[in-house]
């Protein structure tokens, strides 16, 4: 799996974009960009293509964090380590659900941080305010086009 951060504006006007769920897991729950890797991609290949998918949005900008969600999945009875990306978009961009998201929202870091079902979702806005709000993000975590 990866998961995929989505920031537009900058400095306190940053504001995350957050996906309410439409389906029979976690159903109702606000999320980020999130989805599975198939065969013969990477992670960034993935995170690109599940962006694309679930949203219509092309990045501005593209990085790489030092951040992976970590969970127990009962399902799987295993744990799930989830890398981490950000996509910059512009301010005016217009956001295209596809069906697995009934609604979107624009939300403070602050807000998406109550707004989120799981602490690692939590500290991964905690880790995206230090490292790439706070501060600009280390020229090697920019990614092309995956």
């Amino acid at each position: 799996m990866v998961s995929i951060v989505v920031l537009r504006g900058s400095g306190p006007a940053t504001r995350m974009l957050l996906l309410r769920r439409a389906s029979r897991y976690l159903d109702g729950a606000w999320s980020c960009v999130a989805g599975h890797v198939e065969a013969g991609e990477t992670g960034a290949q993935a995170a690109w293509r599940e962006l694309v998918e679930e949203t219509g949005l092309l990045p501005a900008g593209f990085w790489a964090t030092s951040y992976c969600e970590q969970f127990y999945d009962p399902a799987n009875a295993c744990i799930q380590l989830v890398p981490a990306f950000v996509a910059q978009v512009a301010e005016d961009v217009a956001v295209r659900l596809n069906g697995e998201h009934s609604a979107f929202r624009w939300a403070r870091l602050d807000e998406a941080a109550v707004m989120v079902p799981f602490g690692s979702q939590r500290r991964l806005i905690a880790e995206l305010r230090r490292e790439f709000i706070e501060r600009v993000p280390h020229p090697a975590l920019r990614l092309g086009r995956a």
